[in-house]
């Protein structure tokens, strides 16, 4: 064990002191503020709900979440010392993304205002990891960020059916219909373990008609960076839970049934894939106009990397540089050129510690449950779709890898604090995050 400077017992006698029930409580209460904040990003019910929209939810939810961590200790400098790589990489990103906003050559208050947003994302996934604490909560999260896709999709078809593409009828993430697609996608391979372990018809069926109308969503916004990514992501989740997992049927019915969605609603988007090859009459020549704009677009992210390789232009800034206020189609080339060469590197290595937590993760499959099996390949397909669908869409400061990262790391966490020793019985029990920390403090 390596020392890390403070005495195991002291530390765990520091962590339970007070009683039981009331820490308890005070971690129910916040995973609450976690759970809604979640919730409040994923479903953004200010877009749909009357009155919503003058209350600042997610600033509410996230200092309620950060106001219960702190209330358990989850804030300690002992406990911050030692998280996951994964958390110095994402901070160091951000802080490379504040010395590029100080120093950009355009707008450097947009590019500061830019980056303290994203850096929101850093507090999203230290909450994620200390309090989820159990499989229990895990799913729980899970459950709100795919319940949250099908909602989103539903209101998004009811009042944008005559909208083409779907383009501007909610806010924020889904405001434009690539990135709602792109959400859609990853939302889809959680939808599927939801389905495949819901114990009740009724719950089976309403997973059935979210699934569905997410796809006719995905259709509708006629994305075709988004369908490519769905039949990448789609492909892994066939492996993981048709193939691999022996349901040959779910891989039929699933196809079937994509090619029925299709065939009713994607008139739209077989028109836009047909422009890529250059076909130009009338009903191709917008969509054909949008693939040569991403060339365009691309080719002068690649000249902005070339006069700015270290520091980039800021963050939200190439849609300046850009000259027609667009933004580049390819996240990897969107934060390489606003935040510059480093930031890339780090951001890779953001997104390749989920994967390794996969890779971790899959040496405890002999203790899993089938229905965690289950989820460890949704996240695997929801990540594959992420890191292949960013070539495709400017997703660099979507807040969903973050999520996901923050899954892998959690799960892990969770496995390896379930297969420790058993503690030695004390005068008190420990809480689950009391149980987390110490188990930081073994494995270090």
């Amino acid at each position: 064990m390596i020392d890390m400077g403070f005495e195991g017992t002291n530390y765990t006698a520091h962590l339970t002191g007070g009683p039981s029930r009331a820490r308890e409580r005070a971690e129910a209460n916040a995973f609450f503020w976690l759970s809604a904040f979640y919730f409040v990003y994923c479903a953004r019910p200010e877009d749909w709900v009357p009155g919503l929209s003058v209350i600042p939810l997610a600033k509410i939810t996230g200092f309620g979440a950060l106001w219960g961590l702190s209330r358990i200790g989850g804030l300690r400098s002992r406990v911050l010392r030692n998280l996951p790589i994964e958390s110095n990489y994402l901070l160091a990103l951000i802080g490379i993304l504040f010395v590029s906003a100080v120093f950009s050559p355009i707008w450097k208050g947009g590019a500061v205002i830019r980056t303290i947003d994203f850096s929101k994302s850093y507090i999203v996934w230290l909450l994620t990891f200390l309090l989820v604490t159990d499989f229990v909560k895990f799913r729980r999260i899970l459950f709100i960020q795919a319940a949250s896709g099908a909602l989103v999709c539903f209101v998004s078809v009811v009042k944008g059916h005559s909208t083409p593409r779907l383009e501007g009828v909610l806010g924020g993430i889904y405001g434009n219909p690539n990135d709602l697609a792109f959400a859609i996608v990853l939302c889809l391979p959680f939808c599927l373990a939801f389905l495949l372990t819901s114990k009740t018809v009724f719950g089976k069926l309403a997973w059935l008609s979210g699934m569905l109308i997410m796809g006719v969503a995905l259709m509708m916004t006629a994305s075709r960076a988004g369908f490519i990514n769905l039949v990448v992501t789609g492909s892994v989740t066939l492996w993981h839970f048709g193939i691999k997992g022996k349901r040959m049927a779910l891989v039929v019915i699933t196809l079937l049934l994509a090619v029925l969605i299709m065939l009713v609603a994607g008139g739209k988007l077989k028109d836009r894939l047909l422009a890529t090859t250059g076909d130009t009459t009338a009903e191709t020549q917008e969509a054909y106009g949008s693939f040569e704009a991403r060339k365009y677009l691309m080719e002068r992210a690649l000249e902005g990397i070339e006069h700015y390789p270290l520091l980039g232009l800021g963050a939200n800034n190439f849609l300046t540089y850009s000259g027609d206020w667009h933004e580049v189609h390819m996240s990897y080339l969107q934060i390489a050129v606003e935040g510059g060469l480093f930031a890339l590197v780090f951001y890779l290595l953001f997104i390749s510690r989920g994967f390794i937590n996969l890779r971790k993760l899959r040496s405890y499959y002999s203790k899993m449950s089938a229905e965690m099996i289950l989820f460890v390949g949704a996240l695997h397909s929801s990540l594959v779709g992420f890191a292949v669908g960013a070539s495709f869409a400017p997703e660099a400061y979507m807040f969903f890898p973050i999520f996901m990262v923050a899954y892998t790391a959690a799960l892990l966490r969770i496995m390896q604090q379930q297969n420790l020793p058993a503690p030695e019985p004390g005068p008190s029990r420990l809480s689950s995050l009391a149980r987390l920390h110490a188990d930081l403090y073994a494995s270090g």
